[in-house]
């Protein structure tokens, strides 16, 4: 006779693990990352190397400190490294990115315990403590130079402009121009309506917004392929749709209302979803597993919580962006969704559940 064994649940494995997971949404990252090293040059490339190397060094050594084994396999700090990367300007100095990267695996992660028991998504934690301390750096937006042409920046160039800040022969005021919420929040306080303020005077483009022709973050670059990887994501059923869907309708939905209320001072929803990082916070930021609630219904609340304070933020706030303060204020209020949207045992009353 056969012996049998007792283990605890559960007992079927759907084959996801963490490596998986991880290496899955850096793929998924991947074209539009690409993209934003063709469009900026070496200097995004080196910006994205450095960050990220800083995620993985402080990740081994608070691993190390702790008496822990190495989690650099799981692919969980790497993806930090990208995700900060892409929320920063693409000539960021090298300092910034340690800084940055260091405190999203420090203090964003390690000081909760490590991967699962962190509050806050830690690229996002990490980029609101940049903007706040160092808001010159994080506000200086370079033009389109793409990696190959008349414009383009040598390695040797990019270099000198990460670790110096030295241009060169370059005059600093010829390589940087405002982002499109930065020159419309700028504009509109100089009584400008919409359109003298985005088609006039900045020559806003739909179409260069969606293929990420445009200066901003790395993670502004193209909105079509950040949303070809949400999507390839949601498909390979490691994001649900709720958290997406939720917040971005939660931004557009008001744009919509207050664009149609007075399309002289309120851009439409369209522009709201082609600039800044919406639909990277939306799929990649947001969605997060740690960060986000486990219930659908949890997750649609969190979701249009974090679109709608994105609009409030952008509109009538000092940022013109609001992606990255928007979900680190909803993470706050992660356990209060869950506690209200949790579903009720079976055979037991909602009364019951009230009172646990």
């Amino acid at each position: 006779m056969s012996s049998l064994t007792f283990s605890s649940s559960p007992h079927v494995h759907g084959g996801d693990s963490i490596p998986k997971v991880m290496h899955t949404v850096i793929a998924a990252l991947m074209p539009a990352t690409l993209l934003s090293v063709g469009l900026f040059g070496f200097p995004a490339l080196l910006v994205i190397v450095i960050t990220t190397a800083a995620c993985m060094v402080t990740e081994f050594i608070a691993n190390a400190l702790r008496g822990r084994p190495s989690t650099l396999h799981d692919g969980s700090a790497a993806l930090t490294g990208i995700l900060l990367a892409l929320t920063l300007p693409p000539h960021s100095p090298w300092w910034i990115c340690v800084v940055g990267g260091v405190f999203a695996i420090g203090v964003g992660k390690q000081v909760y315990g490590g991967l699962g028991y962190n509050m806050f998504n830690p690229a996002l934690i990490a980029r609101v403590f940049l903007l706040i301390s160092f808001p010159v750096e994080l506000t200086t937006w370079p033009e389109v130079s793409p990696i190959i042409g008349d414009n383009a920046f040598s390695f040797m160039q990019s270099l000198s402009i990460i670790f110096s800040g030295d241009y060169g022969s370059a005059a600093m005021d010829t390589i940087t121009a405002a982002t499109p919420l930065g020159h419309y929040k700028t504009e509109m306080g100089l009584g400008r309506t919409v359109h003298e303020a985005l088609m006039t005077t900045f020559g806003f483009d739909y179409i260069n917004a969606a293929s990420g022709e445009m200066g901003g973050s790395l993670g502004e670059t193209s909105a079509i392929l950040l949303l070809g990887g949400g999507l390839y994501m949601i498909h390979k059923k490691l994001i649900g749709w709720h958290i997406p869907a939720a917040m971005l309708a939660g931004c557009l939905l008001p744009a919509a209302i207050m664009w149609l209320v007075n399309g002289d001072k309120y851009p439409d929803p369209l522009f709201h979803l082609l600039t800044g990082g919406l639909i990277l916070g939306a799929f990649f930021m947001a969605t997060d597993m740690v960060t986000s609630p486990v219930t659908p219904r949890g997750q649609i609340i969190f979701g249009a919580g974090c679109g709608f304070l994105t609009y409030v933020i952008r509109t009538w706030t000092g940022y013109p962006e609001g992606v990255s303060f928007a979900v680190v204020i909803m993470n706050c209020a992660v356990p209060l969704i869950d506690q209200y949207t949790r579903p009720v045992v079976y055979g037991k009353s909602k009364r019951a559940k009230e009172n646990a």
